[in-house]
């Protein structure tokens, strides 16, 4: 028989088995399908009984039984030996008892969907899975709910459901991007070979580089690997033999360096049927003879389907059908009969007893490999089609459901009809409350306008409270003597020309905006700054040295006496006569004292007890501006202190503390001559940018007024 007669006996054989042989076809597929039953009540074995059935020790810790069992059933699963495997969790969920964790019960019902998954009977996983679900969702643990929610799609996709299984896929991955580990490749990888079966490469390769990706960051080389053997695959899948052959040798590359010959076997197996692609048989039998001699070294495993297939027809190409014919027959003797692996290798071995010219074997092999491809088909048609019958059966319970409701609503329309009436009045009820709701909104928004000019008001008076520059200066010019104006922190607010030629010289203003401390040496800044702190402390003039510009000069350093928190320092060359007392400083010495910032006159001094009364006030308004900020603020005064920049911060033992500030919250420290000034801006700062309660801004603003009232009266501003 000529080989062209060969091909159309086996196509006509083909179409025999596919017309005529589907009875015979369906026997052996009723034979070899696994039995698949609907998840019933199980009578459970006494936990002692079973577990000294494993040899296993009934009155050790349950976590470490139930490890034991999981390990036993793992081992049982991946040897497919599936009921012996249900049997080990049947103990495994006696020993938990009635009423396990969450977690233990999640468990428990995931191993028994792994279990129906290897089975072919993904409904029954699909039930299991669902409750495993649940259970994680009652712990609350996120990479079990992510795992489930895995397997949940790929039930899914073996029962044809795309869009459900995209949808789980999908949901995993949004529980396990955020666990570390590299957790959230395993779904990326799921989503990858569902847009392959779909046929979107595109998608499939955006999805197999971002589970890579995620394996890399996770430093697990070895599975990255496997992803990139898969992308390989799809991309030989695609007719790209070159982009997938780059990709299966990186992947092999890394599997060899790792020493994991599982993996490098079904990547021996991909490269050779990359070289069989492009025609280079010798290329294709080296990658085979890699991969069995990786089988070899594992010591007790078994070739993998796809490589004895690529070993099968290297063997024929090489023109060795005899030993393709035993490798496809070995090979198919491992085989499980509804392996998806079957009907290629069934081919491949017809297509061995077709080069040896056995004509009646080759078309025997053929039509096996038809028949086993329609039992998968059917197999899939089968699941297919259990699961559109009980969604199906779902949608119509779920319709008669609605049926009841509605009819339920229909008797309950009386019902309605007589509250008619009690729903006019709720709407009368509900326009009148809808007219206040607005009353008060309008309400509001006239009281935010006011509070909004209230702020703007408090900060033009703390402006307003502030020194005022131009009138210092102006004073300072008409003076003789070297003065400098500077604020409680020491920084310089204004000087008059002999001061700047005294610090220095041939400059024609003073450095206003930095610090006096700056000017001066280390330890003529700290003897500066000390000098700072006692005149905090007691208000007494305070004397002091130092040396600027190459020669020493004499200061003496005291407060302007107006209450806006100023100081004088007057300055001499240490060779002039001794410094005048600090009152010459402020004072012209020609005429009567007069303020350097301000026009009018001081009260009078015998008033003794208006001026203790003003004191008094002074302290009470501090006392409530750092009370109102405690509370609206959840701060103390040093963040006042600090926001505010109106009141000097030092470190005092190593603690940063508002000196001054604290000074003025107690009558009997209160300064001889408070900075009263600075108090009205504390409170103005506070009720300006601080949210208050109406009682504490009412109170605050009585507190201000009082102050107010003092100063006005008794001519203080």
């Amino acid at each position: 028989m000529s080989k062209e007669s060969f091909v159309r006996g086996a196509a006509l054989a083909a179409l025999l088995a596919t017309l005529c042989g589907a009875a015979a076809a369906g026997v052996s597929t009723q034979a070899d399908a696994p039995v698949c039953a609907e998840a019933a009540a199980r009578v459970l074995p006494e936990p002692a009984q079973c577990l000294r059935e494993y040899e296993l020790n009934p009155g050790a810790a349950n976590p470490s039984l139930l490890a034991a069992l999981y390990e036993r059933n793992r081992t049982l699963v991946e040897t497919h030996r599936y009921a012996e495997a249900s049997r080990a969790m049947d103990c495994a969920e006696a020993v938990a008892g009635a009423d396990p964790g969450p977690t233990t019960a999640q468990e428990l019902a995931r191993r028994r969907g792994v279990i129906e998954f290897r089975r072919e009977c993904p409904l029954q996983a699909l039930h299991w899975f669902k409750r495993a679900l649940a259970a994680a969702e009652r712990s609350e643990d996120r990479l079990a709910q992510g795992k489930n929610w895995n397997n949940l799609g790929a039930a899914l996709l073996r029962l044809g459901d795309v869009r459900g299984a995209l949808q789980a896929q999908t949901a995993s991955l949004a529980l396990l991007r955020k666990i570390p580990g590299g957790e959230s490749a395993r779904p990326l990888n799921n989503l990858a070979e569902i847009y392959r079966d779909q046929g979107d490469l595109a998608a499939a390769v955006r999805y197999y580089r971002q589970a890579r990706d995620v394996h890399l960051a996770a430093g697990n080389r070895i599975e990255a690997a496997h992803t990139m053997e898969s992308w390989g695959a799809a991309l030989l899948d695609s007719g790209d033999a070159a982009g997938g052959e780059a990709l299966l040798l990186q992947a092999r590359a890394q599997m060899v360096e790792d020493g994991n010959r599982k993996y490098q076997q079904r990547t021996d197996a991909e490269l050779a049927r990359a070289a069989l692609l492009r025609g280079d048989v010798a290329a294709a039998s080296r990658w085979v003879d890699s991969g069995l001699a990786a089988v070899v070294a594992a010591e007790g495993e078994t070739a993998p389907a796809p490589l004895q297939l690529q070993a099968a027809r290297v063997a024929r190409l090489r023109g060795l059908p005899g030993v393709a014919r035993e490798r496809a027959s070995a090979a198919l003797r491992a085989l499980a009969a509804h392996d998806s692996d079957r009907p290629a290798l069934l081919a491949e071995l017809a297509a061995a007893h077709e080069a040896l010219g056995e004509w009646p074997q080759a078309m025997a092999a053929l039509r096996e490999s038809e028949r086993a491809a329609q039992a998968l088909r059917e197999a899939r048609y089968d699941r297919e089609t259990r699961w559109l019958q009980v969604r199906f059966e779902t949608a119509e319970r779920d319709r008669t459901i609605a049926a009841l409701a509605s009819g339920n609503q229909v008797r309950t329309l009386a019902l309605w009809l007589t509250v008619v009436s009690a729903l006019a009045a709720l709407l009368g009820l509900t326009v009148f409350f809808l007219r206040r709701q607005q009353r008060a909104r309008v309400a509001e928004a006239a009281r935010r306008a006011r509070l909004d000019e209230e702020i703007d008001y408090y900060r033009r008076a703390a402006a307003e409270l502030g020194v005022d520059r131009a009138r210092l200066q102006a004073a300072l010019d008409s003076r003789e003597d070297a003065v400098l104006v500077l604020d409680g922190a020491g920084q310089v607010l204004a000087g008059n020309r002999a001061a700047s030629e005294l610090l220095r010289p041939g400059a024609a203003t003073a450095p206003v905006g930095r610090g006096f401390g700056e000017l001066l040496g280390a330890d003529d800044a700290r003897g500066f700054a000390q000098a700072l702190e006692r005149l905090e402390e007691s208000s007494a003039p305070q004397r002091l040295a130092f040396a600027l510009g190459g020669e020493r000069l004499q200061g003496q350093l005291s407060e302007s006496g107006q209450g806006e928190g100023s100081l004088v320092l007057g300055l001499q060359r240490a060779a002039a006569a001794v410094a005048e007392p600090a009152a010459d400083l402020v004072h012209d010495g020609a005429g009567p004292a007069e303020p350097l910032a301000l026009d009018v006159e001081p009260a009078a001094s015998g008033d003794e007890a208006l001026r203790q009364s003003f004191r008094r006030a002074l302290v009470e308004l501090m006392l409530a501006v750092v009370e109102a900020w405690e509370r609206s603020t959840g701060q103390g005064r040093l963040e006042l202190a600090e926001k505010s920049r109106i009141w000097r911060v030092t470190v005092d033992d190593g603690r940063l503390r508002a000196r001054a500030m604290e000074r003025y919250l107690s009558l009997s420290k209160l300064p001889r001559q408070p900075r009263w000034r600075d108090v009205l801006r504390s409170g103005y700062y506070v009720l300006a940018e601080c949210a208050l309660e109406e009682t504490v801004r009412g109170e605050l603003q009585r507190h201000v007024d009082a102050v107010l009232a003092y100063t006005r009266r008794n001519a203080l501003v």
